[in-house]
C-alpha cells in the first residue's frame, strides 16, 4: 500500500516538522512494516510552469515526426515572448495547456535543462510528459495536456504536487484493514496520539423503496450490498488534477472519472466499488453462485467459464461480474465517442454504484482459480468493513455529482444479512501474562479502545470487535494488539532456561555434521521450495513406474505448475544450478539436506483433530498414520571446475568420481563405509552412475545413487555439460552406523607401506577387488588406496592392471617386513580366489 504523506494529512493533524521517515519510525514500532520512503520530485527544480501552445509546425525529412512549437508561458521566461521548443509527441494541438520546463531547470534524475540545437531548431526547453516529471503513467501515452482552466505561467511543481513523500507499506494478511488511507490514518493518529477524521463518519439516507432492486441469492456470499444510482453525468468529464496525482502516488492508472472516483474511494476507505452503466444492465442486480459451464468476459477482454464455487454479480440476462474480483465487459462505463455525422457526444450519463461485502474465502479462490489477483480482491480477501459499503457508496455519489454534474438518485438500496458485533472475553491481566511484563487493566482498556474496540467489565473484560478488525478473533490478538502499542522494544528479554540432560538427538546431530562436512569441503547450501511438477520428472527421464512418480499432491498449491511435494531433491538443486550457472557463476558446488516426500499408498484418511482437548495418543496415531513416508534426505550437483587452474596447477573439472566422493563424505560421518557398485538409474548417465550400499540392519541396502547425469538431461534441464549429481538417505545411513562416530586410535609406532599391481578382466569391478584386499589383509591394514589403472598390450586385450598402495601399521609394535609381506600376501590371495586377480608380471 503506498500512502502519500499528503494525503495522510487531511485525516491526522500531523506536526509540520513530521516528514515521511518520523511517521515510518512511529508506525514501525506499531508492528505496520513500512518498506521504505519515496521522495517524490527529489532533485526537481523549477522553472516549470503552464503554458499554452501557439504554433505547431511540422519538420519534414527526419526518420520519425518532429514538430517545432511555439509555447506562451508568460512572465516564466523573463521576456514574455513565445517560447520555442522542438518535440515528438503528437497528442497534442495548438490551444492546448502543457507543462513547459525552460532553461536552468533540473528534472529527477539529475537531468539539466538547457537550450540546444536539434533537428536543425534550437529547443529552448521541453514540453513535459508524466515519465519525464516522475509522476507514472496518466494513460495519455504522452504530452501532460492540463486542462483549459489553468493560467499560463502557473508553477506547474505545486500544480501536479510534484513533491510528496510517500510511505510504502506492506500489509500482512491479518492487517487488510491498512490497504486503506482511513486504516493507516488510524494506526498513525494511534502511534501519535492524535485526533482521526474518518473519511467514512458521513451522513447517509437511510434505505428506501425507490432504488436500483437487488436479489440477493447467496446470503452467505453476500451479507451486505449497497446500490445507489447517480443520473445526468457529463461523459466529458475529465478526472481533476487533484484525484489524478493522488491515484498515480497511490500506484494507480487514471482511466476516466467514474473509474477513478471509484479507485479513490476504495484507496480512501478501504471498501471496494463497481460503476455500471445503468443502460446496460437488465433488470434487478442479483449475487449467486455461478451455474456449470456458465461464461463471462471480464473487463480486461479474457473469456472466462465459470465454476460453480465462483461468487457472481448478475442481471436477468445472467452474470454480469465476478464478485468481488473484476466487473465485466457488457456493462463497464462507456469510452467517450463524437457521433461523426451530428457531433453528438456519446458516453456514459448514468451509472449505478454497488459497494458490497463479500466472502473473503470465495473471492480468494476465485481470484486464485481464475489467476485474476484485482485491487478489489486483494482487500475482500483480507477482510473489509462491512460496515463502511453505505459511507463508500455515499462518497462515490457526493464526488460524481461534484465532478460530473450529476444528480444523486433519490433510491438507497441496501440488502443486509442478520449480523452481531463479534465479543470476546478477557481476564484483563490476560495481555500482563502473555508479554511477561505488567500493564495494568487501565492500559489494556485504554489501548484496546484506541482501535477501535468497546470495552466493559473489570476483572473479566467483554470486548466488542470493531467491524473493521475481523483478524481479531481470541484473547491472545487482543493482547497482541495491547503489546505492540505498548511497543515491541519495551518487552523484557529473558533467555530460557534449558532443561538439563536435554539436547539435540542423534538424527538432529548427524544432520547437521553432513551439513558442516559438506560445507568444509567446498559446497555451498541451496534452500530450495518443496514443490515439484509432472514436467520436471519427465525432465529426469524418470519411467513410469518409478516411486518418484508417486507423489503427494497439494489441495491449495502456491503455483499450478509445482502442485506436489518433491520425491528427490535434485530438481530444486538443478534449478539452482541452472539459475547461478545463467548468472555467469559456472564452477559449482551446491547441497541441500531435507524432506522428501513418498507415499506408500497405505495412508489413511487423516482424522479430525478435536480443539477442545489435548489430541489422544490413538488420534496422534491415526494422524500419522495418514501422513507419507518423509525420508531425510542429502544431495549435491556438481558443474564446471572442481579444482581451479593457476600457478599450482592446471586445475581439473568436477566428475562423478567427486560426487561418489561426496557420498563417502556424508557416509563417513555416520560411521559408514559405502561399497559402491555400477548402477543404473534415472537421471544418471548408465555408464557413470555408481549405486551406494550400506549394512543397514545386517543386510547390504541400497541407500543412494551417484554419478554424472545423462546427456538427455543436462540438454533438457539447461544445465551445463557433464554434470554431476549424488542423492543419499540419511535417515539409513543413521541405522547403518553404530552410533557416534568413535575417534580413531592413533598408533605412535612408524607405517609399513606395500604396494601390488593386480591384474583383471575388464568387467570385474575395481570395488570387488579393494573389498577382497581389505578382508584378506586382516587388521593390521590401515589404508588402501588406488593409486593408477593401467590398459595396454603389455597386460593384453580385455585385461586391466589396477595399483594399490596398502598402509600396514600395527597399535603394539614396529611391523617387521615379514609381517607386512605375509599381509600382503594374504590380500592377494584372496583377491585372486574371488576376482581372479593375477599379480603384474607374475
Amino acid at each position: 500500500m503506498r500512502v502519500p504523506l499528503s494525503w495522510l494529512r487531511e485525516y491526522v493533524d500531523l506536526p509540520a516538522t513530521e516528514t515521511g521517515r518520523d511517521v515510518q519510525a512511529r508506525l514501525v514500532s506499531a508492528g505496520l512494516e513500512v518498506e521504505a520512503v519515496e521522495q517524490l520530485g527529489a532533485g526537481l527544480k523549477g522553472p516549470l510552469v503552464v503554458g499554452k501552445v501557439l504554433t505547431i509546425e511540422e519538420l519534414e525529412g527526419f526518420k520519425k515526426p518532429i514538430r517545432f512549437c511555439t509555447v506562451d508561458v508568460g512572465t516564466a521566461n523573463g521576456t514574455g515572448d513565445p517560447q520555442e521548443i522542438v518535440c515528438g509527441a503528437r497528442n497534442f494541438s495548438v490551444g492546448d495547456k502543457v507543462v513547459v520546463v525552460l532553461p536552468g531547470a533540473v528534472l529527477p534524475g539529475d537531468f539539466a535543462i538547457a537550450a540546444r540545437k536539434t533537428y536543425g531548431k534550437t529547443s529552448h526547453g521541453m514540453i513535459c510528459s508524466g515519465d519525464e516529471l516522475g509522476m507514472g503513467d496518466d494513460g495519455s501515452g504522452g504530452i501532460i495536456v492540463l486542462p483549459p482552466e489553468h493560467e499560463v505561467g502557473t508553477d506547474a511543481i505545486a500544480l501536479l504536487e510534484l513533491v510528496d513523500e510517500v510511505l510504502d507499506i506492506a500489509v500482512t494478511p491479518d492487517r487488510g484493514y491498512c490497504l486503506s488511507l482511513r486504516g493507516v490514518a488510524r494506526e498513525t493518529a494511534t502511534a501519535y496520539g492524535l485526533a482521526l477524521r474518518d473519511p467514512a463518519l458521513l451522513d447517509v439516507p437511510a434505505p428506501n423503496a425507490f432504488g436500483h432492486p437487488v436479489k440477493i441469492a447467496d446470503p452467505r456470499g453476500s451479507d451486505r450490498f449497497t446500490a445507489r444510482t447517480v443520473t445526468g453525468l457529463d461523459p466529458e468529464a475529465r478526472s481533476p488534477l487533484w484525484l489524478t496525482r493522488r491515484l498515480q502516488k497511490a500506484g494507480m492508472r487514471p482511466i476516466s472519472l467514474a473509474v477513478d472516483i471509484t479507485n479513490y474511494v476504495m484507496l480512501e476507505v478501504g471498501q471496494p466499488l463497481h460503476a455500471y452503466d445503468r443502460s446496460r444492465i437488465d433488470g434487478p442486480l442479483g449475487v449467486r453462485r455461478a451455474l456449470p459451464g456458465e461464461k463471462i468476459t471480464t473487463l480486461d477482454g479474457a473469456e472466462r467459464t465459470l465454476d460453480p464455487e465462483d461468487l457472481v454479480i448478475t442481471d436477468d440476462r445472467g452474470a454480469i461480474g465476478l464478485a468481488g474480483v473484476m466487473g465485466g465487459a457488457d456493462t463497464e462505463i462507456a469510452d467517450v465517442a463524437v457521433d461523426p455525422e451530428t457531433g453528438e457526444v456519446r458516453g456514459t450519463t448514468e451509472v449505478v454504484i454497488e459497494a458490497a461485502h463479500f466472502d473473503p474465502i470465495s473471492i480468494a479462490r476465485t481470484a486464485r482459480r481464475h489467476k485474476l489477483a484485482s485491487e478489489a480482491s486483494k482487500r475482500f480477501e483480507r477482510g473489509v468493513d462491512p460496515q463502511a459499503a453505505a459511507a463508500a457508496a455515499q462518497r462515490t455519489v457526493d464526488l460524481l455529482v461534484l465532478l460530473a454534474g450529476g444528480s444523486a438518485g433519490a433510491g438507497v438500496t441496501e440488502v443486509v444479512a442478520p449480523y452481531a458485533p463479534h465479543t470476546i472475553v478477557m481476564p484483563a491481566g490476560h495481555p500482563d501474562r502473555v508479554a511477561g511484563m505488567a500493564y495494568g487493566r487501565e492500559t489494556v482498556v485504554r489501548r484496546l479502545q484506541e482501535v477501535g474496540c468497546a470495552v466493559q467489565g473489570q476483572d473479566e473484560l467483554v470486548v466488542t470487535v470493531p467491524s473493521w478488525r475481523p483478524d481479531l478473533g481470541a484473547p491472545n490478538d487482543l493482547a497482541e494488539e495491547v503489546i505492540r502499542l505498548e511497543g515491541y522494544e519495551n518487552l523484557p528479554s529473558t533467555l530460557p532456561t534449558p532443561p538439563s540432560g536435554r539436547g539435540l538427538t542423534e538424527r538432529q546431530r548427524l544432520h547437521r555434521r553432513v551439513g558442516r562436512v559438506l560445507a568444509g569441503a567446498g559446497y555451498v547450501e541451496a534452500l530450495n521450495y518443496p514443490f515439484i511438477g509432472d514436467a520436471v520428472l519427465d525432465a529426469l527421464g524418470l519411467p513410469a513406474d518409478d516411486a518418484r512418480r508417486r507423489t503427494v499432491t497439494l489441495v491449495n498449491p502456491l503455483s499450478d505448475e509445482e502442485p506436489a511435494l518433491r520425491t528427490t531433491l535434485l530438481p530444486g538443486l538443478l534449478a539452482a544450478l541452472r539459475r547461478n550457472d545463467g548468472r555467469g557463476s559456472h564452477d559449482l558446488a551446491l547441497f541441500e539436506t531435507g524432506l522428501v516426500f513418498r507415499p506408500t499408498g497405505h495412508e489413511t484418511v487423516p482424522v479430525r483433530l478435536p480443539v477442545d482437548r489435548r489430541p489422544s495418543d490413538a488420534d496422534l496415531a491415526g494422524l500419522d498414520a495418514a501422513l507419507p513416508r518423509q525420508p531425510r534426505r542429502a544431495a549435491v550437483v556438481l558443474a564446471g571446475a572442481r579444482e581451479q587452474a593457476g600457478w599450482w596447477g592446471a586445475g581439473r573439472p568436477a566428475g562423478w568420481a567427486d560426487a561418489v566422493e561426496a557420498a563417502r563424505t556424508v557416509a563417513r560421518e555416520a560411521g559408514v563405509e559405502l561399497t559402491v557398485r555400477a548402477g543404473q538409474h534415472a537421471p544418471w548417465h548408465p555408464g557413470r552412475c555408481a549405486a551406494l550400499f550400506a549394512p543397514v540392519d545386517g543386510e547390504e541396502t541400497l541407500v543412494g545413487h551417484a554419478g554424472e547425469l545423462h546427456p538427455r538431461v543436462v540438454k533438457t534441464l539447461g544445465v551445463p555439460d557433464r554434470t554431476c549429481a549424488m542423492e543419499i538417505e540419511l535417515d539409513l545411513l543413521e541405522r547403518a552406523g553404530d552410533g557416534p562416530v568413535q575417534a580413531p586410535r592413533i598408533s605412535t609406532f612408524p607405517v609399513a607401506t606395500q604396494d601390488v599391481a593386480l591384474v583383471v578382466a575388464d568387467d570385474v569391478p575395481a570395488t570387488a577387488v579393494e573389498e577382497a584386499l581389505h578382508q584378506g589383509a586382516g587388521e593390521l591394514l590401515e589404508s588402501l588406496r588406488l593409486f593408477d589403472v593401467f590398459t595396454g598390450e603389455q597386460i593384453g586385450e580385455g585385461r586391466k592392471s589396477l595399483a594399490y598402495a596398502l598402509r600396514f601399521r600395527a597399535p603394539d609394535r614396529t611391523l617387521t617386513v615379514e609381517e607386512a609381506t605375509a599381509a600382503r600376501d594374504a590380500a592377494v590371495a584372496l583377491a585372486a580366489e574371488r576376482t581372479g586377480a593375477v599379480l603384474r608380471g607374475a
